[in-house]
């Protein structure tokens, strides 16, 4: 009985006081495997974002606007100093139109006097600061896909066309308004590593502003994409 004590003693203290260090270089190497692979421990990233320029391209669709169907194709161009911390330039060109729940309101009013409000971004640009504190592994069919979660806010200029004067006067003036506002940009998006150079991102990417109301008090208006797009890294 006091052996067993003993033992279980022993082996408490052990796991009580022993600490196991595994850095992001220790690598675990198994002979049953390719000489070719080995298996990375968790706390490594095999692929690396600091002291890396990366270009992105893509395309999605705008989330927001009861009245507006759009879409977006985007350019992104960033830099990270550090694996968590960067700095990324994002350009949109925006291209939208009325859908159909613009044209049954018009349509429902009869004499037409009833016009939907809504504003069609045509471009914007932001600069952010970058986050980028997690990062996965996803073991999908024996393949392993690694993943950056990145995290951006930063200023944005953003234009948009409006029917502003159209729905003041009854839709008796087909005008349309183009104005220019600054704004707060954000993002929360997903990098897929295809290689060391090649990735795929998904991104939503929002802009606040704050823009005159057909009531003429300021209010604040949002736009959201939702985007795909290719990358390099450099």
């Amino acid at each position: 009985m006091k052996s067993k004590l003993s033992t279980l003693f022993l082996l408490l203290s052990l796991a009580l006081t022993s600490q196991a260090f595994a850095s992001e270089k220790d690598i675990y190497e198994f002979s049953w495997l390719d000489p070719d692979k080995e298996v990375y421990v968790l706390q490594n990233r095999k692929y690396r974002k600091a002291g890396h320029l990366h270009a992105n391209v893509g395309g999605g669709i705008t989330t927001s606007g009861a009245f507006v169907d759009a879409t977006a194709i985007q350019g992104r161009v960033g830099y990270f100093m550090t694996e968590d911390f960067g700095l990324e330039g994002l350009y949109s060109k925006n291209s939208g139109k009325e859908n159909d729940t613009a044209t049954g309101i018009r349509t429902n009013s009869g004499s037409g006097s009833s016009t939907p409000f809504r504003r069609i971004v045509d471009n914007y640009w932001g600069v952010m600061a970058l986050w980028s504190p997690f990062y996965s592994k996803i073991n999908t069919f024996n393949k392993i896909v690694y993943m950056d979660w990145i995290f951006g806010v930063g200023y944005s200029q953003l234009k948009e066309n409006n029917n502003k004067i159209d729905v003041q006067t009854g839709g008796i003036d087909k005008i349309v308004t183009s104005e220019s506002h600054s704004g707060i940009i954000w993002q929360a998006g997903m990098k897929f590593y295809l290689d060391p150079s090649f990735s795929i991102r998904t991104d939503l990417t929002a802009v606040h502003y704050k823009a005159t109301s057909v009531a003429g008090a300021s209010s604040f208006y949002s736009n959201f994409d939702a985007t795909v797009s290719l990358g390099y890294t450099f």
